[in-house]
């Protein structure tokens, strides 16, 4: 029997992810990158403070966040020619744009949480049936 096809209605080519989108979105949303961001909207800091602040990011992985985040402009870093040196990491202008559209991200998180785990329990529990 013939089902009826069902087709979707694009959306605004404003609202469309595409590749570049996705790309830009994972690395600068992702786990890391949030928690530096976190650090960064409240102070500079330098490597070691995040470190310290961040204490589950392996040096490695926070190395890797922050040069990903000053690549796509939205970190920047001053090296301070001292002994040691000294290299502290800040918002850029354009970093300090993230800002509202990350809090609105949470502040949905938090508002919908209950509802996002009843949903979970609910599919888990048939998904165990």
């Amino acid at each position: 029997m013939d089902t009826p096809s069902r087709t979707r209605t694009p959306a605004p080519a404003e609202l469309r992810i595409d590749a570049r989108h996705r790309e830009l979105l994972d690395q600068v949303l992702d786990k890391w990158s949030l928690a530096v961001l976190d650090r960064l909207c409240e102070r500079p800091c330098r490597f070691n403070e995040l470190r310290r602040e961040i204490p589950a990011v392996t040096q490695k992985s926070l190395t890797a966040t922050l040069r990903r985040l000053e690549r796509n402009g939205v970190v920047e870093r001053e090296v301070t020619a001292t002994r040691p040196v000294a290299v502290t990491y800040r918002m850029t202008p354009l970093g300090k744009t993230l800002r509202d559209p990350v809090d609105a991200l949470l502040a949905w998180a938090d508002t919908h949480l209950p509802a996002v785990k009843r949903a979970r329990r609910s599919f888990d529990e048939q998904a165990d049936s």
